[in-house]
């Protein structure tokens, strides 16, 4: 049998307009009284259908070669509904830009030809679905037939498939004559529309004929099926279904059992497990390299200055995750071509595998890459890797300290929201990120002089000065941060985001991300006031009802830095509920109504340092050593980190008890204590792992 599936060939920027424009004037959905998913385990949550239906969602899942956006859901009538929108990110198409992605609407179903007893299988409803780094439904089927059915779906970990696995059980009490029919389906794309001519896409089910099966009472059945992009010519190899599923779930275990956050809230740790793994998943092993990309049907085998160099690569030492380490230098090497010796921006986006570029403006890039290279160089502890990004590192900081304005503040055009919404002539945010750059800059100086000085060396010639300058430049520029944003906005004793700034805006939670807490208090009652925030976190500016949960994921990170534990943990547990378990699951999105509240893989790993950086207080000093400040809510007796990467050559715990009015502290290597501290709670103090 030949399966006449819809390949809808849609270039990835128009369906992205097509679900903004969708999703205009409606508002996203209030947080519901109870949840319509519940946790099962540690990176598992499960929907069992009831009365609330019909109800749709989509949740976007990668491999190494390819992304899947599954839309789906359970209709009026109880029965399953699926569209698959695949993305082949090193299937180029033309014109070869950002979106230039081939992306695939693939709508029919590989069940469709089934029959029991010589007829189809009934009416269907759907017993539940579960999301656990796959989407498994199971349902039943009505007309005497007695067919269970089970689907997986999910994309191979490094091949260009997405697959699918069907189990049937007979659950009657009488055998029943099962037939499935074998599906192979080939179509070519028009040649004109690929940088290297057509490409060939093939939903096939595994087995090549139909077959016939006389199921007893509780015998099951199974095949798998697959949609396949190739370039031609390039050699058919068979998709083992099977074999991909088990490396699809030990890939899932890997990442989930790394890095372990426990806390007395299981909604927080699970959904840190679904964080790490949709940060970790969006990796794309292109011509330029690893690339962890966005995702979102529009941004593939591609790097911000943001997405990459500021959010995520920081956060990949902490995992331990190789392919995350691999991919986060190599995008810091994308851009390090970008340096010049007229010190003019560099572009903010490395597109089409590492092969063009994009940035018609200076978004403040230079300080997104200083902060986030200087981060990761100290979390990584390797002097070759200091080594390694040291040239962009030091340019990135004199291109911002070349760009220093009148006010001393860094000039740039915009920011990372690219003009959507004003920032002046030198934002808050910019400024916010070359202090911390400079900061950590310092501390990578005297930690590559102290490797230089091991086994008799001489150094590194210069450290000992740069650092001293470092540190009395990022001084100087919080005084002019502090004069120059640091104002009374609608009553708060906070900050305006750019001269002439008269809104409330997000992004004043970013000094408090930095360590910079002049106005913490009038800047935490802002951020949590009516003004700002919502049922769906902190509302890009005052007024309006654009979200991006980039900034809701900063601003808990800040109000945990800040001391201000209780009002943090109460928000993150209300968000995480909502991200989690409601409507739409199961992670931190992009934004409304721009991109219809996409999956993009970094806003997750923003999510993740709400813990780390925020909750935990983790910040690198050193090669092996950083300093934690640990902020643990008034209730909870406890909060744990297992598996720790960054700043060590193996890995560690960290455990925070309440002790009476104080916190102890242990750190462990091995499941064995290595070191414990009594500090009081918000208390920073430091922790050198080569003397524990």
């Amino acid at each position: 049998m030949t399966l006449k599936p819809i390949f809808l060939i849609v270039p990835a920027i128009m369906l992205s307009i097509a679900l903004t424009a969708d999703a205009k004037g409606q508002s996203p959905s209030a947080i519901p009284e109870s949840t319509r998913w519940h946790i099962e385990d540690s990176h598992s949550i499960r929907w069992d259908i009831g009365n609330d239906i019909p109800h749709y969602d989509h949740i976007e899942m990668s491999g190494e070669q390819v992304s899947v956006v599954y839309r789906y859901g359970v209709d009026e009538n109880g029965a399953f509904a699926m569209e698959r929108s695949i993305i082949w990110p090193m299937l180029r198409t033309v014109p070869n830009d950002t979106h230039a992605s081939l992306t695939v609407q693939f709508r029919d179903s590989f069940t469709d030809g089934i029959r029991a007893e010589g007829s189809p299988l009934g009416k269907e409803k759907v017993e539940w679905i579960r999301l656990d780094g796959t989407l498994t439904v199971s349902s039943t089927f009505a007309g005497g037939s007695g067919i269970m059915m089970e689907r997986i779906y999910f994309p191979s970990p490094t091949r260009p498939a997405v697959c699918e696995k069907y189990t049937l059980t007979n659950t009657g009490d009488k055998p029943v004559l099962l037939e499935i029919p074998a599906v192979l389906n080939r179509t070519e794309t028009d040649p004109e529309y690929g940088t290297e001519g057509s490409y060939r896409l093939i939903a096939a089910t595994q087995e090549s004929t139909d077959r016939s099966y006389r199921l007893m009472p509780g015998e099951s059945v199974s095949f798998n099926a697959s949609i396949q992009g190739l370039k031609t010519p390039q050699v058919e190899m068979p998709v083992d279904t099977d074999r991909e599923l088990e490396e699809r779930r030990a890939f899932v275990s890997g990442i989930t059992g790394t890095l372990v956050l426990d806390t007395p809230d299981p909604v927080l740790n699970t959904m840190f497990a679904f964080s790490k793994l949709r940060g970790a998943e969006s990796i794309f092993r292109t011509r330029g390299g690893l690339m962890q990309s966005p995702g979102g049907e529009a941004y593939y085998a591609a790097l911000w200055c943001n997405d990459q160099a500021e959010y995520i690569n920081p956060f990949f030492p902490f995992l331990g995750y190789e392919k995350g380490n691999e991919s986060a230098l190599n995008s810091f090497l994308h851009f390090a071509r970008y340096m010049n010796p007229e010190f003019n921006y560099i572009p903010w986006s490395i597109i089409a595998e590492g092969y063009d570029s994009l940035g018609a403006f200076d978004r403040g890039d230079a300080a997104m890459l200083a902060y986030g290279a200087t981060r990761y160089a100290l979390e990584m502890g390797e002097i070759w890797i200091a080594e390694t990004l040291y040239p962009l590192i030091t340019w990135s900081l004199e291109y911002c300290r070349r760009n220093l304005d009148g006010n001393g503040v860094v000039k740039s055009t915009a920011d990372e929201l690219e003009l959507r919404f004003p920032a002046g002539d030198a934002n808050l945010c910019t400024s916010s990120l070359y202090y911390d750059a400079l900061l950590s800059a310092a501390w990578l100086e005297e930690e590559m002089d102290r490797e230089y000085r091991k086994d008799g060396g001489s150094g590194k010639e210069g450290s000992a000065a740069k650092a001293e300058s470092y540190r009395k430049q990022a001084a100087e520029l919080k005084e002019n941060i502090e004069k120059h944003f640091g104002c009374n906005m609608k009553g708060f004793e906070t900050y305006r985001y750019y001269e002439g700034n008269d809104l409330l805006r997000s992004w004043i939670c970013i000094p408090l991300v930095m360590d910079i807490f002049d106005r913490k208090e009038g800047t935490v009652k802002a951020l949590l006031s009516p003004a700002l925030w919502s049922e769906n976190g902190v509302y890009t500016e005052e007024g309006t009802d654009v979200f991006w949960d980039r900034a809701t994921l900063y601003a808990l990170r800040g109000i945990y830095a800040s001391g201000c534990r209780d009002e943090a943990t109460t928000h993150i547990q209300e968000f995480s509920r909502h991200r989690l378990l409601g409507d739409h699951v199961p992670y931190a999105v992009e934004a409304w109504p721009e991109g219809n509240q996409r999956h993009l893989s970094t806003e997750s790993a923003l999510y993740c340092r709400i813990f780390t950086e925020g909750m935990f207080g983790f910040r690198p000093t050193g090669f092996r050593s950083f300093t934690l400040r640990p902020q643990l809510p008034d209730g909870w007796d406890r909060i744990e980190l297992r598996g720790i990467h960054a700043c060590s050559d193996q890995s560690f715990d960290i455990k925070v008890r309440r002790s009476g009015e104080k916190l102890t502290v242990t750190v462990s290597i091995d499941g064995k204590v290595s070191a414990k501290y009594r500090v009081s709670n918000g208390e920073q103090f430091s922790i050198d792992m080569e003397n524990l």
